[in-house]
């Protein structure tokens, strides 16, 4: 079966993608700099609170990488086995002048190349906020398929479906209880962890959050 062809993904491949691209190519330094700003606590250390008592060695994906900003930041935390798939060539080009022993690939989440419990944990980070809601259940279904144990998000929060304009778009941007949404869709999950964080400049919130799949881990 062929991979779905969105309207959203059409707008992240091409320049409106290398756009985001541009202002978003940070260092682990600059991430940290950046959370700080934005919640007060940084990336560092919201990734010390969920993933620091894993093991080193274990196989991480993040789907919708960019690229690799943290992916870096595991890194320097010590993980080894790092992957990432990306939507858009320019970020993934970027990425692989940008990194070492990172595997970082272009391609679609919704049709991940890998096989089933591949990895260890699989996580997003700012990414299921762009999937329209029409379609958010086969990227949770891809994400779920490729994970042995844990699925990791750090997404925008919202109790339902919200769309928000995205620099001046439509139809790019929606927050909710992506929690919830995959609790709802795979009876096997388990909430381990979930933390909601206010920005700092307003009202509004993002919540990372640690699932596992039970009798797991």
């Amino acid at each position: 079966m062929s991979e779905p062809v969105t309207a959203q993904m059409k707008k992240w491949k091409g320049k409106f993608g290398n756009e985001y691209t541009k202002r978003n190519a940070f260092n682990s330094k600059e991430l940290d700099e950046l959370y700080d700003k934005n919640y007060g606590i940084t990336r560092s250390k919201l990734n010390e609170v969920f993933v620091g008592n894993l093991n080193r060695s274990i196989n991480v994906l993040e789907v919708g990488s960019n690229v690799g900003s943290q992916l870096l930041s595991l890194q320097k935390m010590g993980f080894e086995n790092l992957y990432g798939i990306e939507i858009n060539k320019y970020a993934v080009e970027s990425a692989k002048a940008n990194t070492k022993r990172i595997n970082i690939i272009q391609g679609s989440a919704y049709d991940i190349p890998f096989k089933k419990g591949y990895f260890d944990i699989v996580f997003t980070s700012g990414v299921l906020i762009h999937i329209a809601p029409s379609d958010i259940q086969k990227l949770l279904k891809e994400i779920y398929r490729c994970s042995n144990t844990y699925i990791w998000g750090f997404e925008y929060y919202a109790d339902r479906y919200t769309e928000v304009k995205y620099r001046g778009h439509d139809a790019l941007l929606w927050k909710t209880n992506f929690v919830q949404l995959y609790l709802d869709l795979f009876d096997d999950l388990e909430l381990i962890k979930e933390k909601r964080v206010k920005y700092l400049q307003d009202d509004n919130v993002d919540t990372m959050f640690l699932i596992r799949k039970q009798n797991k881990g």
